[in-house]
């Protein structure tokens, strides 16, 4: 008697409904986190539909363990990463530099992307949504670039749309990871509009059965949905420019520390963090502001080949990922281990590039 055959659900979902082309992140167990696979059907799915006439816009939707929606995409799948970052497995140059060129393609596209960003929305989820034209959250959203958390920064394009958030905001959130909901995400420029958790379903169908005329149809039948959303962070905006806008991240924390109760715990945060990370990030976001998507993008691959091979032994986004996530011992040993221990030396040396211009990996990617 023959065994039954067990085949795998597809990590990505990609079908033509009507006028549209529609994909479901199908990752469950990991909050549907990137994996390279996915990263590569995604691409490959994109370049298709972005060549099809036929294909008027793309919708992108998450699943959770119930069903579809309820998480988005958690970010890339770092237990991948921490393992390729320590065995020196060369697909994790892979990863990044496909990952970014599928972030590229978003932005890009030439056509409607939908991102249906419900439940969890954080570091390469926000990679593959904040090049959407229509970016929906719901009162479920958690939203965050929580990378110095992991010794790691706001990859995947975060250097340019936490650059082009409002003030300071880009700065607060790169610095910190905090998370931020439905309202504030509208508010600070990383959502386009809110809908209501319960009815992405019934608009997800409306997209796969309308026969859209064109493209301003469709824009449309999507905005017709949003529904007003508080956002909750407003009375700290004065604050978080303030402090978040001076030029260090010592001078960003002594501010801190003289504000509000809010500021004290945001300083309390930072104290968690990557201190070398926190020095690259600051410079980051603000080099990206005067950068195109491109640019950006070459600039994060650059600092991530830092991250994981150019500092020999000294990998804090090895360690970051190991005290979170392998060892779960929540506390990473950080190397400088505080704020005022960092050199301008240590954190310049991300923003070198390992590779002449002509050779870039990113060398293709044009705005």
């Amino acid at each position: 008697m023959n065994s039954p055959q067990t085949t795998q659900a597809p990590e990505v979902i990609a079908e033509v409904r009507g006028k549209l082309g529609m994909i479901t992140l199908n990752r469950p167990k990991a909050l549907n986190a990137l994996s390279l696979g996915m990263v590569r059907d995604l691409l490959a799915t994109l370049l298709a539909w972005q060549k099809d006439e036929s294909i008027l816009g793309v919708a992108i939707r998450g699943s959770n363990k119930e069903g579809v929606f309820g998480a988005f995409c958690a970010g890339g799948d770092i237990r991948f990463l921490h393992a390729a970052g320590s065995s020196g497995n060369p697909q994790l140059e892979d990863f990044f530099t496909e990952e970014y060129a599928l972030n590229h393609l978003i932005h890009s596209l030439g056509k409607p992307y939908i991102a249906f960003m419900d439940g969890i929305v954080m570091g390469g989820g926000m990679g593959i949504s904040q090049g959407g034209s229509l970016r929906i959250v719901t009162e479920r959203t958690k939203m965050a670039m929580p990378e110095t958390a992991i010794g790691l920064f706001p990859d995947v394009g975060g250097g340019y749309f936490l650059s082009r958030c409002p003030g300071a905001v880009g700065e607060w959130l790169g610095l910190t990871g905090d998370t931020i909901g439905a309202g504030d995400a509208v508010a600070f420029g990383l959502a386009d509009g809110c809908i209501p958790a319960d009815q992405q379903a019934d608009l997800w169908e409306t997209l796969a059965t309308t026969p859209f005329a064109n493209v301003e149809a469709l824009n449309a039948v999507v905005r017709a949905r949003f529904v007003s959303a508080e956002p909750r962070l407003a009375a700290h905006r004065a604050e978080i420019d303030a402090c978040f806008g001076l030029p260090s991240v010592a001078a960003i924390e002594q501010a801190l520390l003289a504000g509000s109760d809010w500021a004290k715990a945001v300083a309390q945060t930072l104290r968690k963090r990557s201190p070398l990370m926190m020095h690259v990030v600051l410079e980051q976001i603000r080099r990206a502001r005067k950068m195109t998507l491109a640019e950006d993008l070459r600039m994060e691959r650059d600092m991530v080949r830092h991250c994981f091979y150019l500092r020999p032994g000294q990998s804090e986004t090895l360690e970051g990922i190991r005290a979170l996530a392998v060892d779960k011992d929540h506390h990473p040993r950080w190397n400088p281990a505080s704020i005022e221990d960092v050199t301008d030396a240590q954190w310049q040396a991300f923003f070198v590039s390992p590779w002449p211009a002509h050779s870039h990996p990113l060398v293709m990617l044009q705005d």
